[in-house]
């Protein structure tokens, strides 16, 4: 048979095809996309593109932000998320059985009672009118959608996400001498000199060391143990509810589960008096050393990066840099309705800091026996994923 004859028994069919192809270039049939375009119930076409969503939330009350398939009676920030996408329109109804569905990922999996400021998920979805708006009015006032740029196709928000800058608020009573009744937690005032010698031992933290022993079930040698700090320090401090606070600020590549609230507990527990310096160092070699975990209140994801798809998607002029600097303003209100006041509040009330500090004696801070570090595992469980969350 000839390539004429050939293409001659062809043509019936494209013209039977035609209406779900379109042509392509160099006349080339290429078939429609499934997720260019769905159907919604009404008959009306709606694009489905990928896009990042700008989450903030307060944590309190929730069971952190991953949602666990098969359990409602744990709520999560993603569980009030997806009802929302759903009721606004913006997926299908099946999408929220399985999230692959609509390649959803987040930067970063925060723990029980943990918030955000500028946590980042990507996913595809239908591009309704007034998403933001549409997706605010159904989810609950301490979680909020504040921000919304297209994406390139193949972009997953962990994967591309360069660093990540966490903030952990706590109150300066955390530095006072362990002699120093926590009765008097509104009327201690941080001594400048002690501020200094916390950011001495904040700052010796970074480059890259081996963080074994600020996580759990790794072990000495694992290479993933390795983590890149680039930025560790403690703010002035404030006054807030009567009480004086002060910020630690940490940015970093990834950070591994527990990482950070181990990182600040080692610090307390030697500007406290409980270990000498050369604890930290310790901690980083082969043997095992008892960490203590500092409380999770507190702790914050402010900011993720994206600098490599910045500088090769950015100015290409058909995609946004994934810099949020017009939601700086409303990233700010929401932290000053939502995320300080519920921070401050607790820990009036509850003393998560104090009645951690207590259990400091207990802690062996020349132990390497194996298990060393389970003391504190009771606390909580989890805080992130092995690679994109440290909390």
């Amino acid at each position: 048979m000839s390539e004429e004859s050939g293409n001659a028994q062809t043509k019936p069919l494209k013209r039977v095809e035609e209406g779900n192809r379109e042509s392509g270039e160099n006349g080339h049939i290429t078939k429609k996309l499934k997720s260019d375009v769905e159907q919604t119930g009404d008959e009306r076409k709606l694009p489905k593109r990928k896009v990042v969503l700008l989450l903030a939330y307060s944590g309190k009350g929730y069971y952190g932000m991953q949602r666990n398939a098969g359990s409602s009676q744990f709520k999560t920030i993603e569980d009030e998320l997806v009802t929302a996408l759903i009721k606004s329109g913006c997926i299908p109804d099946n999408h929220g059985d399985d999230m692959k569905k609509m390649s959803f990922q987040r930067c970063a999996r925060t723990d029980k009672g943990v918030s955000a400021a500028g946590q980042v998920v990507s996913l595809k979805l239908w591009m309704i009118e007034d998403i933001k708006e549409k997706l605010n009015s159904n989810l609950p006032p301490q979680i909020r959608v504040l921000g919304l740029k297209r994406v390139t196709g193949g972009f997953n928000s962990k994967n591309s996400c360069d660093a990540r800058t966490y903030s952990y608020m706590l109150p300066t009573l955390a530095f006072a001498p362990k002699d120093y009744g926590t009765e008097n937690f509104a009327a201690f005032r941080l001594e400048p000199e002690t501020l200094q010698r916390v950011n001495r031992l904040f700052g010796s933290y970074k480059g890259t060391h081996n963080f074994h022993n600020f996580t759990s079930q790794k072990a000495a040698r694992d290479p993933s143990a390795r983590r890149y700090i680039t930025e560790m320090t403690c703010g002035e401090p404030f006054v807030r509810g009567g009480a004086e606070f002060a910020e630690i600020t940490v940015r970093g590549q990834s950070f591994m589960m527990h990482q950070i609230r181990k990182m600040i507990g080692l610090v307390i527990a030697v500007v406290k008096g409980y270990s000498g310096d050369e604890v930290l160092k310790r901690s980083w070699g082969e043997e095992k050393v008892d960490v203590p975990k500092a409380p999770g209140l507190g702790l914050v994801l402010e900011k993720v990066h994206f600098d490599r798809y910045n500088k090769r998607f950015g100015g290409d002029g058909l995609h946004e840099c994934l810099e949020w600097t017009e939601e700086e303003q409303a990233i700010l209100a929401f932290k000053e309705e939502h995320i300080y006041p519920s921070i401050v509040e607790t820990e009036c009330q509850e003393g998560s800091m104090a009645s951690w500090m207590a259990t400091l004696p207990i802690h062996d801070f020349e132990a390497t026996a194996k298990g060393a570090q389970d003391k504190d595992r009771g606390q909580d469980d989890d805080e992130g994923n092995g690679s994109d969350s440290a909390l």
